[in-house]
């Protein structure tokens, strides 16, 4: 089993930025690929972002693209997702995950999910 603890959350005004940190215990999940998602009020959980096991590969939502980084240090068994230009659409709780494969999108296709951080924009 492994624990994702995510940190970095909080209030900002929109155009500015925010980085969110998911720290791994209790596995090592360099196997794993590693994402972010996010649930707004109301509706699903939909995929922010994914990063490879190695870091060499990501993908992104259309919607954050240009404005999101995710990476990894696999020597501290953490993820980061660098969050710039913040717009009021984008606050929701965000949520670490690990992921069966690099190509998945799907909340099914979740490992182990982070406990949720929120993100709130204010305009």
């Amino acid at each position: 089993q492994a624990q994702l603890v995510e940190s970095g959350g909080g209030l900002v005004q929109a155009g500015g930025s925010l980085r969110l940190s998911c720290a791994a215990s209790g596995r090592t999940l360099r196997s794993y690929a590693m994402g972010w998602f996010r649930q707004a009020p109301g509706k699903e959980r939909e995929f922010v972002a994914v990063i490879s096991w190695f870091g060499g590969n990501t993908y992104y939502a259309d919607s954050v693209k240009g404005r999101f980084t995710i990476s990894r240090d696999n020597a501290k068994n953490t993820v980061y997702l660098q969050m710039n230009s913040l717009k009021p659409e984008d606050t929701a709780v965000y949520y670490c995950a690990a992921l069966s494969f690099f190509g998945s999108r799907s909340v099914d296709q979740v490992e182990y999910w982070g406990q949720g951080t929120q993100v709130t924009v204010s305009s």
